[in-house]
C-alpha cells in the first residue's frame, strides 16, 4: 500500500482519536497536504508534507509510511517525523504560552465575599434591602 486517504492516516497517526474528528477538521481547512487545503479523500504518499492545526498548535509533518490501521503510540510515531522548524515553532509557542499572564491575575479585585457583603451592608453601601426596593405590584 503506498497511498493513503488524509483522514485514515491521521487517525492511524494518532493526531485525531477517531477519523470523525480527522475529517471535521479536515473539512473546516485546519489540513493542508504539501501546502493545498485538502479533502477527506485525498490520498497522501510517502514523502508529502501535511500541516496541520489543532488549537493553538500548529505542526509540520513529513509522512514517512502509511498505515491503515491505528497501532500503539510509538508504532504510529514512527509514520511521521516533525519538521524541525515545527518542533521550534511549538516549542516558542508553549513558551510564550507558560510566560504569559493569567487573565484572572489582571482583575485586582473580584467578586466579594459573603463576609464583604455583610460588611458592607452594615456600612450602608451594600445592596437596597429587599423591603426598600421597587415593586411592580400596584399600591393605592
Amino acid at each position: 500500500m503506498d497511498k493513503l486517504r488524509i483522514d485514515k492516516w491521521l487517525w492511524a497517526a494518532r493526531f485525531y482519536k477517531t477519523r470523525s474528528l480527522a475529517t471535521d477538521e479536515i473539512n473546516k481547512g485546519r489540513v493542508q497536504v504539501n501546502g493545498q487545503e485538502a479533502k477527506p479523500s485525498r490520498e497522501v504518499k510517502a514523502g508529502d508534507s501535511v500541516r496541520l492545526r489543532s488549537g493553538p498548535v500548529v505542526r509540520t509533518v513529513e509522512v514517512l509510511a502509511i498505515s491503515a490501521v491505528r497501532g500503539p503510540a510509538p508504532v504510529a510515531q514512527a509514520l511521521y517525523a516533525e519538521t524541525p522548524d515545527s518542533l521550534a515553532e511549538r516549542e516558542r509557542a508553549a513558551e510564550q504560552r507558560r510566560l504569559a499572564p493569567e487573565p484572572a491575575h489582571a482583575q485586582s479585585q473580584g467578586r466579594p465575599t459573603k463576609r464583604d457583603r455583610r460588611q458592607l451592608q452594615h456600612l450602608g453601601q451594600g445592596p437596597v434591602p429587599w423591603d426598600d426596593r421597587w415593586s411592580a405590584s400596584v399600591q393605592h
